[in-house]
């Protein structure tokens, strides 16, 4: 049997179609553009190539495209008929995904790489910031998505996809010394992997290289794609260390060329997540912010995450609905969120209506009480600084600028005095 880079037998015969499949499967893990054209490709060499319409489907739902993902599941199970154990395995994980059934897919990706650690495409829905465990809502989840990580890293080497996830999950449980050198084996290996490229990022704002970090991602953006998954979030990067920078001009262009739900394309979880994020540093920062941008995110959010589900998400659409004055939509939020963190996302519901009627003493207590593990509401360490930052900049609102400084020097001791809130 043919091989994958991983090593792993597939059952194919035709070298053209396990070619196409490499290069799709690799432009999938780098977030890449063009991983569904060459996977299609593939299925096309070889229609009863079961992977490959796996994969497919996996790849399509990476870019929330449910109705293509479910269409190539389907061509799936059509030829799935004859696979090895180790197949079957990844086939039948990566199925409940795509169905929704993401408790079911956990403890099936558990089993499955307990015996088949090099599946990377099984290891992909475990690890990184939106991943079974980074959305699992679990105490702790930042020290499970590394222990996988460590229990994993022997059987992958100095491979470029599996370094960069390993770098990020060691940068958020705060070993940013481990995770550099994670990161540049995995881009020694792989310039152009725009997961990677994304996660060095992050480790640039973690250890306050606001410059270094601002200099790296705009020139390593110049040849990515704008239809790749990650141009929409890379580019908040760039638009957020502008700001710290006080170049508002540069981040108001961002936003409006690759931001701004109105120009850009990007996973409707990344497009409402990072202009409602950059909106509010910016308004934290003291930048005006004309309330029609609020509007257009608010809308967004009603129009992809009608009801509420995602608590990462809902934080979001809470805080969209709340500046653009829709007490209904926000209501909706506070009332019906779901999930093992629903009264986290009520708090911070309730907290971000505060925040629109100046209400500063309400958002204090709700915000408080959501610092105590806001981890477990999914999302990097950066994305969440908001919520610490809404606290700070509410307190000072009341007149407490000590202790705002005192929550920023105990949370984010290289930011607390870079103009993350204004007056600080």
């Amino acid at each position: 049997m043919l091989q994958d880079r991983y090593g792993l037998e597939i059952s194919t015969t035709s070298q053209q179609a396990m070619d196409y499949y490499i290069a799709g499967v690799d432009k999938f893990l780098a977030a890449d553009p063009g991983a569904a054209a060459d996977l299609s490709a593939a299925t096309e060499a070889d229609p009863e190539f079961a992977l490959a319409h796996l994969a497919l489907a996996r790849t399509h739902q990476t870019y929330a495209d449910m109705g293509a993902a479910k269409t190539a599941l389907a061509g799936a199970r059509k030829v799935a008929n004859g696979l090895s154990p180790r197949e079957r395995g990844q086939f039948d994980t990566l199925a409940l995904l795509i169905e929704g059934r993401s408790a079911d897919g956990y403890r099936a990706a558990r089993a499955h790489l307990a015996d088949h650690p090099r599946d990377a495409l099984v290891a992909q829905t475990c690890l990184g910031v939106f991943s079974l465990i980074g959305f699992s809502g679990r105490p702790g989840r930042e020290a499970e998505c590394l222990s996988l990580a460590e229990e994993l890293a022997p059987h992958y080497g100095d491979d470029w996809w599996f370094n960069c996830l390993l770098g990020f999950a060691q940068m958020e449980a705060g070993q940013p010394d481990q995770a550099a050198r994670a990161i540049e084996i995995s881009l020694a290996g792989n310039p152009r992997n725009a997961n990677c490229a994304h996660y060095k990022s992050h480790l640039h704002y973690e250890t306050g290289e606001t410059e270094a970090g601002y200099a790296f991602l705009v020139e390593w953006m110049k040849d990515y794609d704008r239809r790749g998954l990650l141009h929409c979030h890379n580019s908040w990067h760039i638009a957020l260390w502008a700001l710290a920078q006080g170049d508002t001009a540069t981040m108001w262009s961002v936003i409006d060329a690759d931001i701004d739900p109105r120009v850009t394309w990007g996973p409707p979880i990344n497009v409402l997540t990072d202009m409602a994020a950059i909106l509010y540093r910016a308004e934290l920062a003291g930048v005006e912010v004309p309330p029609e941008r609020w509007q257009v995110v608010s809308e967004f959010a009603s129009r992809h995450y009608p009801a509420p589900g995602i608590a990462f998400v809902d934080m979001h659409a809470a805080l969209a609905h709340a500046m653009a004055g829709k007490a209904e939509a926000l209501e909706r939020i506070i009332r019906d969120a779901k999930g093992p963190v629903r009264d986290m996302v009520s708090d911070l519901g309730q907290a971000f209506g505060d925040i629109a009627a100046a209400n500063w003493a309400g958002a204090v207590g709700h915000l408080t009480r959501a610092m105590a593990d806001h981890a477990r509401l999914g999302g990097s360490r950066a994305q969440r600084d908001l919520i610490e930052y809404a606290l700070a900049g509410a307190l000072m609102r009341m007149g407490k600028a000590d202790e705002a400084r005192r929550l920023l020097m105990m949370h984010r001791p290289r930011t607390a005095t870079a103009g993350v809130v204004q007056g600080l």
